[in-house]
């Protein structure tokens, strides 16, 4: 006979001889929301009072254990009771507290089991304390309990990482106690009874001791150092971490200040915006619409572009039909695949036997005609409107009926391209970035008359590619080069007037960009944008300063980046150098304009920077070739290596205010009023008070 006491909707207590169960019922995925924090606290309590079980078992409802905090709660006023009161709780329990976990524990979840007084996993189970990626760290005991459990090196290597942890590894490390089979409530039973027959010994962590290891603390936090000099929950983890080898009590006071510390910084506010825009960019209608089949996909190209997109679309176990216009060009692209597969396998993304199957899903053809049974192809050809245009109406005539259109252009008209066909609502944007098996964005470009569920679709696939996928409208770089495009001239005209290519890189990289533009600018090819200029040369203003001519004459010489070994640097060692002839060619450049060179601070460099990537963001939004302010900043955290920890350019905007962004675009436009100008929202922003953030409900 059982009996069953409700303590709350999503808590509730069953008596079963000396046991009780406390099971959790939050979903989708129990998260440590106030109801739940105050029924366990209460069930606790109730149960230590009545005495009348000798031991509590917790354990969770659905698909999973506890998997973290309640991100409805995140910004709003706090309400008692908080987790680490409530964890205290459990771990001053005259009763033994059994936790039993399945799925996943993760964040105040794990600690919550941390807590415990024995933690039984149920195979599959996969633990975590994900903190480190919002800008935080564990703040209910994860820093204190899981060093007196499994060590300092683990517990540094899982606080650090922010990654999940198969059972077996926890188990082998001593962060749960037993991994067995079974349903949740049917081993909580049995794993309590064992306490009570002697057979699972109990470990309080508060009456365990820490292994001491100054030595791994110093050598993490000089690699921190080097290696995240920016971040700041890193840093403060180490510090909490070393706190363990102090009293509990004392340990989780440093812990608390430190989660304090990091909750008032503003890289956990940039964070957090970055950890709920990347859920935003799909949740609009034009995602949620029926899909068309996205069953065979078919690949126009083997170069870098086509190889990469082909490589992503077989991680996704999706069949890939690759099309070249000869053997030899077919022949590479099908090996650079076969490489990029060879390369998950080493990095432990994909087994042998799933590497092998993908290749057995890829098969390469001259003819067109063998895209005739493809759900959707992905044109991943030369950057030329003529080229793009015979491609188009070719595979009008080939493909089937339903069968979605893509390109993979970079700059030009969908709407152009689209006009070649004869079913313009078939075909849309798929605009990946390089390598596209490892860049997560994907500009998901709608056309004037592209269906609703050809949108879908994309979005769909990426989500089945794991991709962050950021609608756009049809405009020349639509969102992410587009707003490159504008802020480029910026730079241009800074190393024009006086800085140096590196001298710009360093402060970028300083800023905390993953790569400097010029290297960047080396990585893609500088004939890439060589090639743009000269297409935009005809339409450009008489008016507008020419931010390019330096870059022109070093693409005269035939270097081109990386792939020819110099550009703006050089390539022959192991890191890539200033190229001295290059700089050569910019003060002949300057010389030539009659320009004398002045210096430029990393704050200017930077300011100027981040200015102009902002005016153009800005614009980008007000005329709706982005639907959102949210949609920039993912396109410029996971397609342009913008800093996680800054939220994105218009998070950023806000951080520095709409005010003092026009009174500083006012300053720069008397040397250049041509290219700095107030864009009309931001200066009604500055009117109103109003934020970008605003502007995304």
């Amino acid at each position: 006979m059982s009996e069953q006491t409700v303590i709350n909707d999503m808590i509730s207590i069953e008596r079963i001889g000396d046991i009780a169960l406390i099971c959790i019922d939050n979903p989708p995925v129990n998260a440590t929301g106030q109801a739940v924090r105050q029924g366990l606290l209460t069930a606790i309590t109730d149960l230590n009072a009545a005495a009348q079980v000798r031991a509590i078992a917790i354990y969770a409802a659905g698909r999973t254990f506890v998997a973290g905090a309640d991100i409805k709660e995140f910004g709003k006023p706090f309400v008692d009771p908080s987790l680490p009161d409530v964890l205290d709780a459990i771990e001053a329990s005259a009763l033994p507290v059994i936790s039993v976990l399945h799925g996943t524990a993760l964040g105040g979840g794990f600690e919550l089991a941390l807590a415990t007084h024995a933690r039984v996993g149920i195979k599959g189970l996969r633990i975590g304390l994900p903190e480190v990626n919002l800008g935080l760290l564990p703040g209910a005991g994860g820093t204190q309990r899981l060093p007196r459990l499994a060590g300092v090196a683990f517990t540094l290597d899982m606080a650090l990482s922010g990654k999940m942890v198969p059972g077996a590894d926890a188990l082998a490390a001593g962060a749960i106690d037993q991994l067995v089979e079974g349903a949740p409530r049917d081993v909580a039973l049995s794993a309590a009874q064992q306490v009570l027959d002697g057979a699972l010994k109990t470990r309080p962590t508060g009456s365990l001791n820490v292994v001491a290891d100054a030595a791994l603390l110093e050598q993490t936090a000089d690699k921190l150092r080097m290696t995240q000099p920016h971040l700041y929950s890193p840093h403060k983890i180490v510090e909490a971490v070393g706190a363990a080898t102090l009293p509990l009590s004392q340990g989780l006071q440093i812990e608390r200040q430190a989660f304090m510390d990091c909750m008032n910084t503003p890289q956990r506010a940039g964070l957090i915006h970055a950890f709920f825009g990347e859920r935003a960019t799909s949740n609009i209608p034009e995602a949620k619409g029926d899909a068309r089949p996205l069953d065979r996909i078919g690949v126009i190209g083997g170069g870098t572009m086509g190889s990469g997109i082909a490589t992503a679309c077989l991680l996704a176990g999706l069949p890939v039909q690759m099309i070249e216009v000869a053997q030899d060009g077919l022949d590479r692209g099908m090996a650079t695949v076969a490489r990029n597969l060879e390369g998950a396998v080493k990095r432990g993304k994909m087994t042998e036997a799933a590497r092998d199957a993908a290749l057995s899903s890829l098969s390469g053809s001259l003819q067109m005609q063998d895209l005739s049974d493809v759900d959707l192809v992905i044109e991943a050809a030369f950057e030329s409107m003529d080229v793009k245009r015979q491609i188009f109406t070719q595979l009008d005539q080939v493909c089937k009926e339903g069968a979605i259109l893509a390109s993979n252009t970079s700059y030009l008209n969908i709407d152009e391209i689209a006009a070649c066909t004869n079913r313009p609502q078939d075909v849309l944007g798929l605009h990946f970035f390089s390598p596209a098996h490892v860049m997560r964005l994907l500009e998901i470009v709608q056309g004037a008359d592209t269906a609703p569920d050809v949108l879908a679709t994309g979005f769909l696939l990426a989500k089945r590619l794991k991709k962050v996928g950021v609608l756009a409208q049809v405009c020349d770089g639509f969102v992410g080069n587009r707003i490159l495009a504008f802020f480029s001239k910026a730079v241009g005209y800074m190393v024009l007037d006086g800085a140096s290519p590196a001298q710009v890189d360093q402060a970028l990289e300083g800023f905390g960009m993953a790569m400097g533009l010029h290297k960047v600018f080396d990585l893609a090819g500088l004939d890439i944008d060589w090639a743009e200029r000269k297409r935009q040369a005809a339409g450009r203003d008489s008016s507008e300063r020419y931010s390019g001519l330096h870059l022109d004459r070093i693409c005269e010489q035939g270097w081109f980046g990386r792939k020819t070994g110099k550009g703006l640097y050089l390539y022959d060692g192991k890191h890539p150098t200033p190229n001295p002839d290059a700089l050569r060619i910019i003060d002949d450049v300057r010389a030539e304009l009659g320009i004398e060179p002045k210096e430029f601070t990393a704050e200017e460099i930077v300011d100027r920077y981040l200015t102009a990537m902002i005016i153009e963001a800005t614009r980008v939004v007000a005329d709706g070739t982005a639907k959102r302010p949210v949609d920039v900043d993912m396109a410029y955290l996971f397609g342009y290596g913008f800093p996680r920890f800054r939220g994105g350019p218009l998070h950023e905007a806000d951080q520095i205010g709409a005010s003092a962004l026009v009174e500083r675009i006012e300053g720069y436009a008397k040397e250049d009023p041509h290219f700095w100008q107030v864009p009309p929202l931001l200066r009604e922003m500055a009117s109103t008070g109003k934020t970008f953030a605003d502007l995304n409900h």
